[in-house]
């Protein structure tokens, strides 16, 4: 058809339908071919769009062919994803794509989710998420060969104990920056011989230093020659090294520095395909210049020395002679550059990215700890934890390309990005020590939540989306990962922290802001997530070669399964996400009935809200053993695992009052409580396995929220085991809870087994000792005051934190311990 009138007529009939009311903005289309260039302007005034080819102001202009703007105002491709193959210049307000992008018709052949028929099968065996493996014998080694890394937002380099890179087929290693793999080797030698550890010490979470020796290690003791390797990220990777020479003659030595890049996707990183585009390597102006190219998508790196080097295309070697006694060092300067319009770097808006020294690296991270609450504690191990857990949160920090406020990323090596689900949780649990992480959370969420259907990214409107990606992959939409939506409790989280963050800051603005998508997460909520019309929150997968096939928060192929280990059929309602719904709608109640003024929609959300409880309470409730069931399969039978999730009911409030006992009680049980925290899955269930990763291990963050449910029904010691579990846990692993541990009885490992492939850090495993913190010091907002009720484990004594922030300003809190007497007074 053309860009023509009649196009432009059609689709803003279709765009009016996906505004909201107080949107406005200009945004001016450049169609060029054949030396003409065309003029379209998208005019947006109260939810309304008009097109014109007047000139006027624009508050952003987008330039292509006809061929691209037909493709995408038709559905055909996806802006988001084009703008990171470099389909197209943008110049002006980057955040007016959202707008353009709400505009957007569905892609062709997109269904909705509640018009597809239920699958009479159960799930195949999916490998274990998209980065899971099973542990092997190869994770032995890999404990043995342990991998070091820095971390700078969404910045970050894995290497060996030596400070090499290599490609590994077991696990992550390389400099990797918005999911690209920027160096695959990066190997140090001296005289061609490889550098052997004696020790490194871990200075910050962007800085490591490497202490080496020439030689096998039989040669340490007389080792002459000692080489230090001083590395830190900072927007580039810097690495100082240093020579020293212990001997009392002059040495001469060759240093050679292997590098290399594949600028592999993060996705295809530990086993790396042909690729379509064409890399390179040159020597231009003392650097060395890696480059991948495929069509308009480009990426580079640029290696630098301060010291002479010779320069080839596979690295840099420096022929030196160190005195007696004496020294040499040079610093590599690695840069990573993501081409954008212009051949610009597209990261060059983010504060963030512009080259920081160690210097202003130190001073940015005493900034964020001097803005956290103090906390003073008898208990050393919890000091620790809480110290860990911030210097983390700092670290899992990054900006989105379009909305340049710090959001949570998931967690290192294979999460370092923004992760619907995960953000939303460590918001909340770091609600009390961290608020500034909420606001942007819920804006980034809030702009990229859906307007319309598409099976291949999963979205249907008002969902909230669950995973954003900037590698190759997702710039060719061969993956649906540059915004991902296949996640069934991101929606409902989104109205949960919201309502929370208002609790705690008291930030009527931003609540007034996003009503209409807090409205339109609600619809979503009784629409589209119902797919079979019962009044519950359902999904599978439509997208079935990417998509995750679990789409609650355990995303394995395995995690849920009845009793006997038989996997339901699809579509799936597992019972967290109910308890989800339910807390959204009593919170938007409020937020409708004290912000909006609108008293009708609360009582409605109340009244849903109410319905839900006691239709949940009926239809998932285990009569022959009297828990809740794991989910609802196709047909509406109960799926009877007995697993984790069931605490996420408490900290939602959707279970009955007559039942909480039951349920904390089967929580505690050693069927589930393993002595270190909660297993995901209870051990006499067909599937368990104590180091299987959603049927048996123990997940911190997991743990936390169950505390916090339990707590909210009065069960403060059963808060308070789980808490001191936690910490002892954390105790082992120097102050920092990995993504998880095994599921094994305490009384039978003395300590918590690692599980190989965790990830650490992660954000909510961070942000588990903040809420659990929260948790024993029975912290929660009520209108302009804190209420303070302490149920302090004896083990840990007296706890006190100091300038807890809030609407209230600025406030201290101090709980002790009760010995001896079973129960749990105040302060």
């Amino acid at each position: 058809m053309g860009l023509t009138d009649e196009f432009f007529d059609e689709f803003t009939r279709r765009a009016s339908r996906t505004l909201r009311t107080h949107e406005s903005g200009t945004i001016r289309l450049d169609a060029s071919a054949d030396g003409r260039t065309d003029h379209w302007y998208l005019t947006v005034m109260d939810g309304t769009v008009t097109v014109s080819t007047d000139d006027r102001p624009a508050d952003c202009v987008l330039r292509s062919d006809p061929e691209f703007f037909e493709a995408l105002l038709t559905g055909r491709t996806n802006l988001i994803a084009a703008v990171l193959r470099r389909r197209y210049t943008l110049e002006g307000d980057p955040t007016r794509l959202y707008l353009l992008e709400r505009m957007l018709p569905d892609p062709p052949g997109a269904r909705d989710p509640r018009l597809l028929a239920p699958t009479a099968t159960a799930a195949q065996e999916y490998p274990t998420g998209r980065f899971r493996r099973r542990p092997t014998k190869e994770d032995s080694k890999r404990r043995r060969h342990r991998q070091f890394s820095v971390l700078d937002g969404n910045t970050f380099a894995v290497s060996d104990g030596h400070g090499d890179i290599a490609p590994s087929p077991d696990y992550l290693t390389g400099l990797y920056s918005f999911d690209t793999r920027f160096l695959s080797v990066w190997r140090l030698t001296v005289d061609g011989e490889r550098l052997h550890s004696l020790s490194l010490d871990n200075l910050q979470y962007y800085q490591v230093r490497f202490f080496l020796v020439p030689g096998q290690p039989t040669q340490y003791v007389n080792a002459k020659v000692t080489v230090i390797r001083d590395r830190s990220l900072g927007g580039s990777m810097q690495e100082r090294i240093t020579v020293l020479n212990h001997d009392a003659k002059p040495v001469r030595l060759r240093v050679r520095m292997q590098i290399e890049s594949d600028f592999a996707d993060l996705f295809e990183a530990t086993d790396v395909p042909t690729k379509p585009g064409r890399t390179t390597a040159e020597v231009t102006d003392g650097q060395l210049r890696l480059r991948y190219d495929r069509e308009k998508f480009t990426r580079a790196t640029i290696v630098s020395s301060s010291a002479p080097a010779t320069i080839d295309q596979r690295g840099m070697t420096f022929d030196i002679q160190v005195e007696p006694h004496g020294a040499w060092a040079t610093d590599l300067q690695v840069e990573a550059v993501v081409t954008g319009a212009h051949g610009r770097d597209i990261r060059e808006s983010l504060r963030s990215y512009a080259n920081r020294t160690q210097k202003q690296m130190r001073q940015q991270l005493d900034e964020w700890l001097a803005g956290a609450p103090r906390l003073l504690a008898d208990s050393r191990p919890l000091t620790v934890t809480y110290e860990r857990s911030l210097v983390d949160l700092a670290a899992l920090r990054y900006r989105t390309l379009l909305i340049w406020e710090p959001v949570p990323v998931a967690g290192s090596p294979w999460f370092m990005t923004m992760f619907g689900r995960d953000s939303i949780l460590t918001c909340l649990q770091a609600l009390p020590f961290k608020p500034e992480l909420a606001a942007p959370t819920l804006r980034v969420l809030a702009t990229n939540q859906s307007t319309k259907l598409d099976d291949f990214r999963e979205r249907d409107p008002g969902k909230i989306m669950q995973e954003i990606r900037y590698g190759e992959l997702a710039a060719f939409e061969e993956e649906p990962y540059a915004v991902y939506y296949g996640a069934a409790d991101t929606t409902a989280l989104f109205v949960v922290l919201l309502d929370e963050y208002e609790r705690w800051s008291g930030d009527v603005e931003l609540v007034k802001g996003l009503e209409e998508n807090v409205r339109a997460a609600l619809d979503w909520i009784d629409t589209y997530a119902d797919m079979l019309g019962n009044g519950y929150v359902w999904y599978r997968r439509r997208n079935t070669r990417h998509g995750s096939p679990n789409q609650c928060w355990k995303v394995s192929w395995d995690a849920i399964s009845y009793q006997d280990g038989r996997l339901p059929s699809f579509p799936r309602a597992t019972c967290e996400l109910q308890g989800y719904a339910y807390d959204a709608k009593m919170r938007a109640a409020r937020l409708a009935r004290e912000i909006w003024g609108d008293p009708e929609y609360a009582d409605r959300l109340e009244r849903d809200a109410a319905e839900l409880k006691e239709r949940f309470n009926r239809d998932f409730w285990v009569a022959n053993g009297e828990y809740y069931a794991l989910a609802l399969d196709a047909d509406g039978s109960q799926v009877d695992a007995l697993a984790s999730n069931m605490g996420h009911l408490l900290w939602s409030g959707i279970v009955d009052d007559s039942r909480a006992a039951r349920v904390a009680e089967l929580l505690m049980s050693p069927r589930l409580f393993s002595g270190w925290g909660v297993r995901t899955l209870a051990t006499d269930q067909t599937r368990f396995n104590p180091v299987g990763y959603h049927v048996g291990t123990v997940w911190p963050f997991d743990n936390s929220f169950i505390a916090w449910g339990l707590r909210r029904y009065g069960f403060h010691e059963e808060a308070a085991r789980i808490s001191q579990a936690m910490i002892d846990a954390a105790d082992h692993f120097e102050g920092r809870l990995p993504e998880a541990f095994a599921g094994y009885d305490r009384t039978l490992t003395k300590y918590p087994v690692p599980y190989p492939t965790a990830c650490s850090p992660q954000a909510w495993s961070a942000g588990a000792p903040l809420l659990l913190l929260r948790t024993m010091l029975g912290l929660q907002p009520l209108n302009e005051h804190l209420v303070i009720d302490p149920a302090v484990p004896e083990e840990l004594g007296r706890i006190e934190l100091m300038d807890i922030p809030g609407r209230w300003g600025r406030i201290d809190a101090l709980g002790r311990s009760w010995a001896g007497a079973g129960r749990w007074p105040g302060t």
